[in-house]
This record gives structure tokens, sequence and C-alpha cells, in this order.
């Protein structure tokens, strides 16, 4: 299951934010995009009811640093061929800590297949989410990997009165 997942992560393909989407109401302007860096510990967890299925479920622990600083505790559940070929996974990350200088918490949802070695992934802000400073954040997480080292790059937006930077 591992396999699959690093896979998907490797080789995922760029997602950038489209302000005509769903995802990103008519009240709200796209006002920034975050980079950085992340570390992030991924670790098999024991199924809740084996009856529900024979789903891998991992924990997912990640530090954030650049124009994201914070830290994100989130479930995943994978499946796949055991091939790393093909498979699919599903997770939910409650994200807390600064962005763009702003305090809050907000969750991302991942969705990611992989058929015939070729990934996708997606991630986005669980709409409502968003909490303090963050509350109405809306936007689209992309994760890049490049000689082992994982970093982001964050399409957001704010609702008006609560632009990106702090102080405008």
């Amino acid at each position: 299951m591992i396999p699959i997942l690093l896979t998907l992560a490797v080789a995922q393909a760029p997602h950038t934010a489209n302000p005509s989407s769903p995802l990103l109401s008519k009240e709200t302007t796209l006002t920034a995009r975050a980079t950085g860096t992340f570390d992030v510990k991924v670790k098999p967890l024991t199924a809740d009811n084996a009856d529900w299925g024979a789903f891998g479920r991992l924990s997912i622990d990640k530090t954030f640093h650049g124009q994201l600083e914070g830290t994100s505790r989130g479930q995943m559940l994978a499946e796949g061929d055991g091939r790393g070929e093909s498979g699919g996974y599903v997770a939910l990350e409650r994200v807390t800590g600064t962005l763009g200088g702003r305090r809050g918490t907000f969750v991302l949802m991942h969705t990611g297949t992989l058929v015939a070695r070729h990934p996708e992934m997606v991630i986005t802000v669980v709409p409502g989410s968003g909490t303090g400073e963050l509350s109405g954040l809306a936007g689209r997480f992309q994760i890049l990997i490049e000689g082992g080292k994982h970093g982001y790059a964050f399409e957001y937006s704010l609702p008006a009165g609560r632009d990106a930077e702090k102080g405008d």
C-alpha cells in the first residue's frame, strides 16, 4: 500500500486553482500563492472494522515551513493492486498554523488514483473548514517532490476583507 502512495506523491501532476471553479465562490478573489517545504510521517494504522473493507489505513503527520507555517494530522484510506501499478486513496488532514500572516485551521481533502503507473492527485480545502483568520479559505494544494524533499504550492483565496497578506 505504501509504494502506491509514494508513487502517487512522487509523480503527481501539477494542479492550480481555477477562479471559475465551484470551489471558489463568486465572493472570493484568488489572492495568493504560498510555497514552502514540509516534513511528513506516514504510519500504518489498524482497521476500525475489517467487515467494512480491507483498506489500508494510515496516519499523516506533517510540519509545514515557508509561507504556510504549522502542522497537520490526518488519516488516509488506500487500496491497490499489490504491484504498485494501480490503486487509489482518499485522505483528510486538519492543518493548524499561519498562512500568509493569518492564523487558523482548515482541512485538506486528498483524492488520488494510479492507473498503469500514471498518477493523478487533487488536494483541495474542504469548503467551510477554515477557522479564525482563515475563515472562508478556499484553494488547491499541490505536493512537489524534488530530490527526495517534499514541497508545496498552495493557490488560495479568502473572502473580501480578508486579504491574503496581513495588513492589506
